[in-house]
């Protein structure tokens, strides 16, 4: 009956979890994380509207990644509203959870049925680094579900990677598909397909087995590359005479980019002893491999975990043990956990690219936990005491970036232009990325990126020289500018108070004077005409001078484009609002003229 029961606690879980999620991902707010203003947006654009080629590099070096994982939010925002695009994107990243069920019901053993693997699963979906980016656009919860798919796949289908026959090639091939449509949306997955071949070869199987099995994984791993991948690296060759432009162009050699990786080193580790303390490196101090800040102490504890385990079964063979611990499946789990996370920190060591293996961290835990302990029981405890501890150090979640909602996703003013066709529109700020600012502007302007990051070789500034004298009409800059921090903050509080019903009329808006007497709300209350109120600034916030700051920033643009032949109007420059969701984001727009080189 207590089977039955967990069962049952497990079917409602699946339905439950991912739901629960789309709900966080609303209360979240609005995606608005740096990349989706950089290139998430920007992309998918480009690709639906032909402007792949026609504008250069106005998102730097990330304008030629595969956008075909954009599509979906792109798509859910066309038919949804954003607040219903927000909640389907919490769900599907929440299907994550039914996977880790999933794959801890497979390496649970006789627990299987029991509370320890949704206890788990639920422990995965609580990291700091799924947490973050939980309903926003930057792929790693979304391709997550493909890379537990494959390892899913291949415990599930255990028994028969040891036969002979069909069932084994299909079982090898679909769980490599799987892990080769989440490395051709997203190439960061390369890792866990890396790790997961290498994993295979270390089956309880005969050699010519397991090198067949990862054979099979590694072909379909490229059939599934090709489908999410296959397209885009073709138009890449096609374009630019490099499959993965401008990346490896120190492979491919195509004229149009200069001859490096455009790999991010940046935080890998410096030397071999880095190497070595790795965990504790960034388990301490999240700056060494990420941007925003994470709590990391699991990492050090799975170290010492896998350093311990490691210990105990050598004293066990040495004492002439005969039996493991654990099981077969459980010590390839643990072998594909242990490779991948040092493929990851020899290539990138960039965090966000190692959720999906946050997400097995509790697995590991409980599993290294089970070899180590005397007795299961123990072994339980340890793990749970473990995980409480290590989750509630977690509890700060990390912010890429969110807004309030707003009825649109993005939104801007953009003045008229006379003659666009005629005009060309240049971005030299890398920071902070105004790409998606693009995709609201007429049609007919070209936007031309210029030293902001991505790596120009002569024949691609001689493109840019061609690009530009194609165009005889007036040409502009696209800056940002400083906005009143005091507005977004407002504009919340006015929803709030709208959402309660308090700015209607007398009696709503007694209740709202009421709240200023009691708290600190930071705003004036206007009365309207009718008996409405509405909630405005304090007189000490009107009125901030934006024109300095904002001169200052085209004073520093102008400096910039003078060093490449381009002569920037600071006199000319007006600020226009923009918006993603309901927070502010002030650009300006100035007139420009490229010198003779340019034409």
């Amino acid at each position: 009956m207590s089977s039955l029961s967990a069962n049952m606690k497990a079917r409602i879980a699946v339905v439950l979890v991912p739901i629960l999620f789309g709900l966080f991902s609303v209360i979240i707010g609005q995606d608005d994380n740096w990349d989706l203003r950089n290139y998430h947006v920007y992309n998918v654009y480009a690709l639906l509207n032909d402007r792949i080629g026609y504008d250069l590099a106005p998102a730097r070096f990330q304008t030629f990644f595969n956008p075909t994982i954009d599509l979906l939010y792109y798509g859910l925002n066309l038919a949804l509203s954003p607040v219903s695009a927000g909640f389907v994107m919490g769900v599907l990243h929440g299907l994550n959870f039914v996977l880790l069920l999933a794959i801890g019901r497979q390496l649970a053993g006789p627990e299987g049925g029991g509370r320890w693997p949704l206890l788990l699963a639920l422990a995965g979906v609580l990291g700091p680094g799924f947490r973050g980016e939980l309903g926003n656009t930057m792929g790693d919860n979304l391709t997550a579900l493909l890379v537990l798919g494959a390892l899913y796949v291949l415990l599930l289908r255990w028994e028969a990677l040891a036969a002979r026959g069909g069932r084994a090639l299909m079982a090898a091939v679909l769980a490599g598909l799987l892990m080769g449509l989440g490395a051709g949306l997203k190439l960061t997955n390369a890792l866990y397909a890396i790790a997961l071949c290498l994993a295979c070869l270390g089956l309880p199987l005969a050699w010519p087995r397991r090198l067949g099995v990862a054979l099979l994984f590694g072909i379909g791993v490229l059939a599934g590359m090709a489908v999410t991948g296959g397209w885009w690296f073709l138009k890449m060759w096609q374009l630019f005479g490099n499959p993965t432009f401008p990346q490896f162009n120190d492979i491919f050699h195509s004229p149009w980019a200069l001859e490096n990786g455009v790999i991010d080193t940046y935080f890998r580790p410096k030397n071999w002893l880095e190497y070595l303390q790795w965990p504790f490196i960034f388990g301490v101090n999240w700056r060494r491999v990420t941007e925003v800040a994470h709590q990391l102490g699991m990492w050090p504890v799975l170290y010492v975990l896998f350093g311990v385990a490691a210990l105990a079964a050598l004293w066990r063979r040495a004492r002439g043990a005969a039996q493991a611990v654990l099981d077969p499946r459980a010590c390839f789990f643990l072998l594909f956990f242990g490779l991948a996370y040092l493929v990851w920190m020899r290539v990138f060591s960039i965090y966000r690219y190692l959720i999906a293996l946050e997400l097995l961290a509790p697995l590991a835990i409980w599993l290294l936990w089970r070899s180590i302990a005397v007795t299961p029981k123990a072994a339980r405890r340890l793990a749970g005491v473990t995980l409480a501890v290590l989750l509630v150090c977690a509890v700060p979640t990390p912010k890429w970036g969110n807004a309030a909602w707003g009825e649109r996703n993005f939104s801007a003013t953009v003045p008229a232009f006379v003659q666009p066709e005629q005009s060309v529109v240049f971005i030299a700020q890398p920071d902070p990325p105004l790409s998606w600012l693009t995709t609201m502007f007429q049609p007919q302007l070209k936007f031309i990126g210029v030293d902001m990051g991505f790596p120009e070789s002569d024949a691609w500034r001689t493109r840019m020289r061609r690009a530009v004298a194609e165009r005889s009409g007036q040409h502009y800059v696209l800056l940002s500018a400083v906005k009143d921090e005091k507005l977004d903050s407002l504009q919340n509080k006015r929803v709030a108070a709208e959402w309660l019903g308090w700015t209607k009329d007398a009696s709503g808006c007694a209740r709202l004077e009421w709240l200023g007497r009691h708290v600190r709300l930071q705003a004036d209350i206007r009365h309207l005409p009718g008996g409405a109120c509405t909630l405005e600034l304090l007189a000490q916030h009107r009125n901030i001078d934006l024109e300095t700051p904002n001169r200052a920033i085209a004073d520093a643009a102008a400096a910039h484009l003078a060093r490449h032949g381009i002569a920037l109007d600071v006199a000319s420059c007006r600020a226009h609002p923009a918006a993603v969701g309901s927070r502010t984001y002030m650009y300006q727009l100035c007139r420009a003229t490229p010198d003779a080189g340019w034409r």
